[in-house]
């Protein structure tokens, strides 16, 4: 690695680093709290919020659940879903953070649990008919639509299309969650004041 790409390396680790600092001081601020689904971050989204002092107030676990039989068994992924379209999927995505949130929930945090999922095809070549690069991610939030005191859980599936080596595209898809993350934590947080 060039010590160009070493330095765009650590600035990107002080970016996901500040990122999740923020992440978790809001979630502690507002009694919320974070769950993943990793398959091709591979625990490196784990990795983002663990680096953090402070992180066990707020952030619950993470399931590497790389096999795609993982997806069905422990995350209850449609098993239809799977085998017509492949783990690379919004709908899979979508499946993953919402079954994370309700994996690690306990009853005194009921309601209060962001799920967090990526899922993709990191390199260095396609997977079937899915290019290098392809990454879904998912972000299930509890109390997206709360208004007025109801709450309403909403589930969004993000697509890239990312470029670089496998490692970069690992790297770059915990970016995106976690930027992701923020502005999803920002609305619930302006709803909960």
């Amino acid at each position: 690695m060039s010590l160009h790409e070493n330095n765009a390396v650590a600035r990107s680790q002080r970016q996901r680093d500040e990122l999740a600092a923020h992440i978790i001081t809001t979630c502690r601020m507002h009694g919320l709290y974070l769950a993943a689904a990793e398959s091709l971050t591979g625990g490196l989204l784990a990795d983002a919020f663990v680096r953090i002092p402070g992180a066990s107030e707020v952030f619950l676990g993470s399931a590497v659940t790389y096999d795609i039989a993982a997806k069905a068994s422990i995350l209850h992924v449609d098993e239809y879903i799977l085998d017509t379209a492949g783990a690379v999927d919004p709908r899979v995505a979508a499946q993953m953070a919402e079954s994370t949130a309700r994996l690690y929930e306990r009853d005194d945090i009921r309601g209060r649990v962001f799920g967090l999922s990526t899922t993709g095809v990191a390199g260095p070549g396609p997977d079937g008919d899915k290019p290098a690069g392809m990454v879904y991610v998912g972000i299930y939030s509890p109390l997206e639509g709360a208004e007025s005191g109801v709450a309403s859980a909403h589930t969004v599936s993000y697509r890239l299309q990312l470029e670089g080596s496998r490692e970069q595209v690992r790297l770059e898809t915990v970016h995106h969650v976690l930027t992701y993350l923020e502005h999803a934590l920002e609305l619930t947080a302006a709803r909960l004041q």
